[in-house]
């Protein structure tokens, strides 16, 4: 029996009771329509190889369209509103944060996804899920938790321990493996835009795709920002950069986006991504420039020591104080410590890694800072 994709107002208001008299949910209906419109290369929702914890599928969503709302309805994710792309608390209302720089490359990543017919529900829901673990004040942050907790501490993998553990107070959010292992392999710090060594690279083409639409969008608005603040000028860009991808926002999207879509295709049975040697080349000057010039400008980086400093002081005050800790994960909607399951050292990482910004300055205050007696 064919199936309507919008059920009508009827069939809402008695719920179950119609849902049950369909032999084929809108689910299947729509999983039946991916088979035949979506790419070889890409994963459709039948090919997922499922959940950590096994659930009854949804009537009306697929898989992957269910593990996007799931992030998007998170406590992380709201979280990133107030979280430090490269600027920390920026006074301009246009500079980037977290949550902005995720949903541009969500946009990025899901024009190229659709453009290559791969699907662009999983696509979203990994791109909207690949900072979920980047903790306050932007990478100084994550600095400061491989020094005080762990050098083996990454937002990818704080990321996935987000998604599998912190959120629902301990419960997580049960996503299916394809998202996990996009959210974990979408970044490699400094690494090579394009990598082939196996275990660095997603397992899907969709993960791979936000892997590069990642770079782009940071490539792109971290130099819009940067100009915007004067951390740089315009004459200062390479001019490779401005001459091949463009010389403003949306001339280099289009630019980068175009050129990966026309470039790549099937080798050896794979979707291969790929880029010319012109833009690649460009791609690859403006990260050097803005790497050298951006984020490690003495102004930036002023800012990213006394970061650290917040973070490292706060650390060793939750390590010595519990009861600070377990007030704060309370606040913070967040399972307690117990000794039984964790070590002290990574509840403390995990509270410390899920604050904003202003939540971690605010602490900083109310535990450091004299107050007035009177």
């Amino acid at each position: 029996m064919k199936v309507a994709i919008t059920p009508k107002a009827e069939n809402l208001e008695t719920g179950g009771a119609q849902a049950s008299k369909r032999s084929v949910s809108i689910r299947e209906e729509f999983e039946v329509r991916e088979q035949a419109f979506l790419s070889e290369f890409a994963c459709s929702s039948l090919k997922s190889t499922g959940r950590i914890r096994t659930e009854t599928p949804c009537g009306i969503r697929t898989p992957f369209q269910l593990d996007r709302d799931r992030i998007v309805y998170s406590n992380a994710f709201r979280r990133m509103k107030h979280k430090t792309q490269v600027f920390l608390s920026p006074l301009g209302d246009h500079y980037r944060t977290r949550l902005t720089h995720t949903l541009e490359v969500s946009e990025i990543a899901r024009n190229i996804a659709r453009a290559m017919r791969l699907n662009e529900d999983l696509t979203e829901a990994i791109s909207l899920g690949h900072d979920l673990g980047h903790p306050p004040f932007g990478h100084g942050g994550e600095a400061a938790l491989k020094e005080i907790f762990s050098p083996g501490f990454s937002h990818q993998q704080q990321g996935l321990r987000v998604v599998d553990i912190l959120e629902n107070r301990g419960r997580g959010l049960n996503l299916t493996w394809e998202v996990r292992d996009g959210i974990l392999k979408h970044s490699k710090g400094f690494g090579k835009i394009m990598p082939t060594t196996p275990g660095e690279v997603a397992a899907t083409a969709e993960g791979k795709i936000v892997r590069i639409a990642d770079i782009m969008a940071y490539l792109n608005h971290d130099l819009d920002d940067a100009l915007r603040s004067r951390v740089i000028s315009l004459n200062e860009v390479p001019r490779i950069c401005t001459e091949r991808l463009g010389d403003t926002h949306s001339k280099r999207a289009k630019t980068m986006i175009q050129e990966i879509v026309y470039s790549s295709g099937p080798e050896n049975g794979e979707l291969k991504l790929t880029m010319g040697e012109d833009i690649f080349s460009a791609m690859t000057a403006l990260r050097q420039f803005l790497y050298h010039n951006v984020y490690r400008s003495p102004s930036v980086h002023r800012e990213f020591i006394k970061a650290k400093k917040v973070i490292k002081e706060l650390y060793r005050h939750l390590m010595n104080n519990v009861d600070d800790l377990q007030q704060e994960l309370s606040k913070m909607e967040m399972a307690p410590w117990n000794p039984e399951s964790d070590p002290l050292e990574r509840s403390v990482c995990d509270l410390i890694a899920s604050m904003t910004d202003r939540y971690a300055l605010n602490l900083y205050a109310k535990l450091f800072f004299p107050k007035a007696l009177f």
